[in-house]
Parts: structure tokens; C-alpha cells; sequence
């Protein structure tokens, strides 16, 4: 097809059981939005044998939640793609997770004042990677305080270690944020599509929906 750009293929960044949201496998915008390159942009949440983030009780509902209850929080994140390291950010605090209605409200209303404060307060703390001298560019995000393990420069491969799972930035439990995009220059970032290899059964190409769990080895 005409204008077609073939999506950029990547290696799931961690290993185990995990369940994708905001999946441009089911909408695009994905995240509804082209702001910051997020055409194509994917969540990743760690997920146990039940397919649970963490377990639920009456504090989930009425009270924000600590991030160390998640399975996720702490995960080894990989690189998903061969290149060098771009930019790194961290010193970003991971804080209270929310899954109810009743802590998600009042988040919700700090979200402009976070897109004001810029890309640490929507990002949280996290790595880009150049796949190539211009690009193209991925971002992994939202990463724990103090585990980036990279720096501006280093070159990796897919599976170098680069930080661990957190809940900073613009994120509501813990969890990791991947996109590509055209730029390192989130104000003008064109978002490009991604699939991925690696996962459950023949997965080359592939891109998981919404909810839908797999395993990565």
C-alpha cells in the first residue's frame, strides 16, 4: 500500500508473564492521542499466574496503593532493539499506585499540570535508544527510581539490562511504556508502528490487545 511504513520490529523488553493496555493492536492513537510521538505507543503490565497486577482488597478501592504490591514493580527491563543509548532520566519518586474510580478522580485532574512540567512528569524516569544515527527512536518509560543502568552513548543489544519496572511519571500502577518514534524531540515526535517477537507461540510481527496475557522467556 502507498505511504505504508513498515512497523519497527523489537524484542519484548523483559521476560515472564505480562498483559498489554493501551494497544494499537485495538486503536490508534492508542493512547488517543499524537502528542509526544504517542501515536503507536504500547503499556506493558507484569501480571501473575492469575493474570492479576496485584491482588485485590477494600484498600484497592478506596485508597491509593503501595507500588512494592504489583508484580511488576522491580522487573528487570531490557532493551528491545540493538543501537546506543540517546538520553537517560532518572531521580523521579515512584508513587501510590490507583485502580478505582474513587483514587483515579483527583489523579486525573493533575494531568494538565503534568504535561506542563514536562517530560519527567509524564515520562517518569526513562530511557530512549537510538536503533540507528538518525533514529529511529525508542522510548522505554516510567522506570523504578535509581535502577538505570545505562548512560548517554553506551551501545546495547536486545536483552542488555537498562533499569527495572516503576510506577513514575504519568502512570496509575506500575508499568512499562514503550514507543518509536521519528525523533528524539518529543514536541514535534512523529509516532511510528511497532510489532514484536519473542512472545507466546510464533509471535514474529506480532502485537498483543488489549488484556490479552502472554509470556515472554
Amino acid at each position: 500500500m502507498a505511504g505504508r511504513v513498515e512497523p519497527l520490529l523489537l524484542k519484548f523488553p523483559f521476560r515472564g508473564r505480562w498483559t498489554a493496555r493501551n494497544s494499537p493492536a485495538d486503536r490508534v492513537p492508542s493512547h488517543g492521542v499524537d502528542l509526544f510521538g504517542q501515536r503507536y505507543a504500547i503499556d506493558f503490565v507484569a501480571v501473575d499466574d492469575r493474570d492479576r497486577s496485584a491482588p485485590r482488597t477494600l484498600r484497592s478501592i478506596f485508597a491509593p496503593e503501595p507500588p512494592e504490591l504489583f508484580v511488576g514493580f522491580g522487573r528487570s527491563i531490557l532493551s528491545p532493539v540493538a543501537g546506543t543509548i540517546e538520553s537517560c532520566h532518572d531521580g523521579e519518586v515512584d508513587h501510590a499506585a490507583r485502580r478505582s474510580p474513587i483514587t483515579l478522580t483527583p489523579y486525573a485532574f493533575g494531568q494538565a499540570s503534568r504535561a506542563r512540567a514536562g517530560v519527567g512528569a509524564i515520562a517518569g524516569n526513562h530511557v530512549v535508544i537510538a536503533a540507528g544515527p538518525a533514529g529511529p527512536y525508542v522510548l522505554l518509560a516510567h522506570l523504578r527510581q535509581g535502577s538505570i543502568r545505562v548512560r548517554p552513548g553506551q551501545v546495547v543489544e536486545p536483552g542488555t539490562p537498562i533499569g527495572q519496572c516503576g510506577n513514575t511519571g504519568n502512570s496509575t500502577e506500575p508499568h512499562v511504556h514503550l514507543q518509536a518514534t521519528d525523533s528524539a524531540d518529543w514536541s514535534r515526535a512523529t509516532g511510528l508502528p511497532i510489532a514484536f517477537s519473542g512472545g507466546s507461540g510464533d509471535c514474529t510481527g506480532w502485537l498483543p490487545r488489549n488484556r490479552e496475557p502472554f509470556d515472554v522467556g
